[in-house]
């Protein structure tokens, strides 16, 4: 399997994020891929190579213009105001605020974003964009090669990015964006399937009026987990696109047992809607010793995982996520890709 990797993920590399009432080094760093990588070396999974450009445009058809704006400067205001450190935002237009667009860097944080665990430093800008870039490169190769997968190695994720929100390590949509691409370039139908072990909250809310995407989430069940807000099985999709949002929320300690009876439905659907393109949103965080989450999968149940997704036989495109356990990112992202390697 053909991966593509870009060495500017590593100027996203935020001092601090807000978690557990402290101001920690972010769990989402930059050993997180090169572990990846390493491994994909590793095991001779297939040829590594950089992405292309492909500018801005397919990022805005994802995204609205002024968050694409406010990102590209975001760090060069923070730092004219507050000196040369890691931007976080203050407070959030909540319940019975005014949506108004602040003119302070220190309000539109706030505005275009909905967590303090998310820093936007003098590098954000080269990654986010080089993660993008990652992403669309594998779709395309994807489409001109006529191989059966790819792998985007993105880094920052992408998952939790709205239209118009950055949080959850996420700044662009990666996945989404990729969707998009495909849409743009012939495919009828696009299904993207979230493993990841938090909501894909971004994804839902981008294509939850469309059905010529179908979203299937498994996650930890939001009344206990982030982003807490979105996730329920009640959420359907609006519109045209009701009936082509399927989420999957579990109870903290899931295991394998209970987690591929959900796998396996999603997987139904999946087929029941016959895409000409499946996207998976690959987030290894589910692994029992994840240090921010509470599922106990076991490293083997990511090589069960691709061999299930393999049986749809649809080209596939798999695009980096979360997971968190350091010294066991990089087993568990090429299991789950070697199992689909296997057939």
């Amino acid at each position: 399997m053909h991966t593509i990797y870009s060495a500017d993920h590593k100027l996203q590399d935020g001092k601090f994020e807000l978690i557990d009432g402290q101001l920690l080094p972010p769990f989402e760093c930059p050993k997180r891929a090169e572990n990846v990588l390493d491994r994909i070396n590793e095991v001779g999974l297939g040829a590594v190579s950089g992405p292309g450009d492909f500018g801005l445009d397919p990022v805005r058809r994802i995204h609205d213009v002024d968050f694409v704006d406010f990102l590209r400067t975001a760090h060069d205001e923070w730092r004219a105001a507050h000196g040369d450190t890691d931007a976080l935002p203050l407070n959030w237009p909540c319940r019975g605020f005014r949506q108004v667009i602040p003119e302070s860097i220190d309000g539109r944080l706030s505005y275009y974003s909905f967590d303090a665990g998310t820093p936007i430093t003098a590098g954000t800008w080269t990654a986010i964009t080089a993660s993008a870039n990652v992403a669309l490169t594998g779709a395309k190769m994807l489409k001109d090669s006529g191989d059966r997968a790819v792998f985007s190695l993105c880094r920052p994720p992408g998952h939790h990015a709205a239209k118009n929100l950055y949080a959850g390590y996420c700044f662009f949509n990666n996945v989404a964006v990729a969707a998009q691409w495909f849409r743009d370039n012939g495919a009828a139908k696009v299904a993207i399937l979230d493993v990841d072990y938090h909501h894909g909250n971004g994804t839902q809310m981008i294509m939850y009026d469309r059905s010529d995407v179908l979203f299937v989430s498994l996650h930890a069940h939001p009344t206990q987990e982030y982003p807490f807000f979105l996730g329920y099985e009640d959420e359907t999709g609006d519109g045209e696109g009701a009936g082509f949002n399927l989420n999957f929320p579990m109870r903290w300690g899931t295991a394998w047992d209970v987690y591929s009876q959900s796998l396996d439905k999603g997987i139904a659907r999946i087929a029941e809607y016959a895409p000409d393109i499946l996207l998976v949103s690959l987030g290894v965080d589910t692994f029992k010793k994840d240090p921010i989450s509470h599922f106990k999968l076991e490293s083997e149940d990511f090589t069960e995982i691709g061999r299930r997704i393999e049986a749809l036989g649809l080209p596939t495109h798999f695009v980096m996520e979360g997971g968190y356990a350091i010294d066991e990112i990089g087993v568990n992202t090429v299991n789950m890709l070697a199992g689909f390697e296997e057939t």
